[in-house]
């Protein structure tokens, strides 16, 4: 029986995030709260200087008062998606595989959504497309705290918190200068793996 893990659906997902949504049947959290510094609005890519930062500006509430995740819009005013692709550009101009998926990733950067929760979905679908991905995937209906029916994985949305499990290592553009990074964005193991990256992500094991 496939394993059915609840998590948070965020902005070109994290590779921690990707394993378990390839991995297990995935039951998306929709009625939580926003909240600022979590791959919600983020992702970590691998720049020329190390690990760099692309956060999407969002719109806040004035009063300061809890805001459901699905109810937040992008700020309209900010060109946040055009600067956002030229970083990518940059950074993964010279890796293997930019340049074969530069067309079909492209256009979600052109593309307006209003809700961060629809540009998010959006681009967990693209991935999956991408790499040939069936993601099994239902939607929660109501929030709750705790969960005993499922795997609560929705603590990989903090973009804070250390990694609870280990990644394989793979080649990156800039290991010679940095080391290592694990856990970046999904976009970072496919631009450097390219369709090697479905393989790669089947093969991390999720704790117990």
């Amino acid at each position: 029986m496939s394993r059915q893990v609840l998590i948070h659906p965020t902005y070109f997902p994290s590779i921690l995030h990707m394993v378990a949504l390839v991995n297990c049947d995935t039951v998306f959290e929709m009625h939580d709260n926003f909240q600022k510094q979590t791959y919600r609005n983020r992702m970590y890519i691998y720049g020329a200087g190390g690990k760099q930062l692309l956060s999407i500006p969002v719109k806040h509430l004035k009063t300061g008062a809890h805001q459901k995740y699905k109810d937040v819009r992008i700020e309209e005013e900010s060109t946040w998606a055009k600067l956002h692709w030229k970083t990518l550009q940059t950074a993964y101009r010279s890796s293997p595989f930019f340049e074969f998926y530069e067309d079909d990733l492209a256009g979600i950067f052109h593309q307006k959504h209003d809700f961060l929760m629809d540009l998010n979905l959006a681009t967990i679908n693209l991935i999956c497309e991408i790499l040939q991905i069936e993601l099994k995937q239902t939607f929660t209906t109501e929030y709750q705290k705790e969960t005993t029916e499922l795997e609560d994985f929705r603590h990989l949305v903090n973009a804070k918190e250390e990694p609870h499990f280990k990644l394989s290592p793979y080649t990156q553009v800039f290991e010679e200068k940095h080391g290592h990074i694990p856990n970046l964005s999904i976009l970072d193991l496919l631009f450097n793996e390219g369709p090697n990256a479905t393989s790669y992500l089947k093969d991390q094991e999720l704790p117990r």
